[in-house]
């Protein structure tokens, strides 16, 4: 048996009481909180960025086609459908699905109530599979079906404002000329969470956008396109401007769209990075401070070994054994107390937020393993590495004092 690891063995799980077993347990409980809080805040930052990002792209797709000249105020461009693209997209690999859409802004109105609004008009390629979960009243309706051309679906914040409700009937005027209106029924209301978008937001069928702009039935304001992998959104998004799109038309992906919302999301992670630093710098000084005390401690029997004839590396090697076991210990603790208060709050919702700010009604949770065994090999990697300084005071011993020193 190697005798450096057997004896450290020994002085880990030594019985008895010294000043050297208090702080060991103090370091081990300092190792444990710092990897606790290193995995919950990862949990919670890589959860924050899957779903809010989820919500963006899940409510406009992740590339957007649209007309170069394209102004303002929610006034779109006619694209005509009829592109090579359209939707042979679809077979790309990478590439999801795609659809057609259109907005225009407008103003609805109750009997006592005004609001500003932008219909987004929806066809019958129109993919429900993200926002029928959002969907808290009503149905949804299919998009170029002739039952729908005067039905709308409005978000709760709009509702909650109106004073309206699944069923009743709204009026929505359109400033243009000759001005214009159309008398819709709520089919159905919504909510996402991403404010921004729920205070402006309805879905109408994209026919009515057409009739109203005096568009052919061809003619519509853009495509959106969805991808597999989100991490492959910059690449898709050149590709497709590239290789698909024409000279008259661009495709923007949502993170050049919406830049400020990512940018947001892309912060959380600088925040996780300060975290995380600062829990590896408390597990390091706590560990060094442990094994200096534990040295001081054990003198006697460093000279000892000394005049048996153990080596400074032999010694040093039994202390830094002893540190590990106190790390990894540690670190044990650490993964069942970070790991089960992250499955606590992805079950039970003990975080409550506010979802106007942050989007999400409860701190969302994402395990990542490999985030989780990185935090765990990068922490007992720096801890070992730092611990190899304080261990050379071994080397500053000498066997006689060491035997007298009390």
């Amino acid at each position: 048996m190697n005798l450096e690891f057997f004896i450290s063995r020994k002085l880990a799980f030594s019985k008895g009481q010294s000043f050297s077993r208090f702080v060991i347990r103090v370091a081990m409980i300092a190792v444990a909180l710092s990897v606790a809080v290193m995995i919950v805040a990862g949990a919670i930052v890589n959860g924050f960025q899957q779903e809010i990002s989820e919500k963006v792209f899940g409510f406009w797709g992740h590339i957007s086609i649209r007309s170069y000249e394209e102004n303002a105020a929610y006034g779109e461009e006619p694209v005509s459908m009829n592109q090579s693209f359209y939707p042979a997209l679809e077979k790309v690999p990478g590439v999801r699905h795609i659809q057609v859409t259109a907005t225009k802004a407008g103003i609805m109105k109750t009997s006592s109530e005004i609001e500003g609004i932008v219909l987004r008009g929806i066809g019958s390629d129109f993919d429900w599979s993200f926002l029928k979960h959002y969907i808290v009243a009503g149905d949804i309706f299919h998009g170029g079906d002739s039952t729908s051309k005067n039905k709308i679906i409005i978000s709760q914040t709009t509702a909650d404002r109106l004073q309206l409700k699944v069923g009743d009937d709204v009026l929505v005027y359109f400033i243009q000329e000759p001005m214009r209106y159309r008398k819709l029924k709520i089919s159905g209301i919504y909510k996402t969470g991403l404010d921004e978008y729920d205070r402006l937001y309805a879905l109408v069928d994209i026919g009515m956008i057409q009739r109203l702009n005096g568009w052919e039935p061809t003619e519509v304001g853009g495509f959106e396109v969805f991808i597999n992998n989100v991490n492959d959104l910059d690449k898709m998004g050149a590709m497709i401007n590239q290789d698909f799109v024409g000279q008259k038309l661009q495709a923007k992906t949502m993170r050049e769209i919406n830049p400020n919302l990512f940018d947001w999301l892309d912060l959380q992670n600088m925040n996780e990075r300060v975290i995380i630093i600062l829990m590896i710098l408390v597990a390091v000084i706590n560990m060094t401070t442990v094994l200096l005390i534990i040295i001081l401690e054990r003198t006697n029997m460093i000279g000892i070994l000394k005049s048996l004839g153990g080596s400074n590396w032999m010694i040093r090697k039994i202390f830094l054994y002893h540190a590990a076991y106190i790390t990894v210990l540690g670190l044990l603790l650490g993964n069942a107390l970070g790991i089960g208060l992250s499955l606590a709050q992805k079950y039970f919702h003990i975080i409550k937020l506010d979802e106007s700010s942050y989007y999400v009604s409860v701190a969302p949770i994402l395990i990542d393993p490999a985030y989780v065994i990185a935090i765990n090999a990068g922490t007992l990697i720096i801890c070992f590495l730092t611990l190899i300084i304080p261990s050379y005071l071994v080397s500053r011993i000498s066997p006689v004092k060491a035997m007298r020193f009390e």
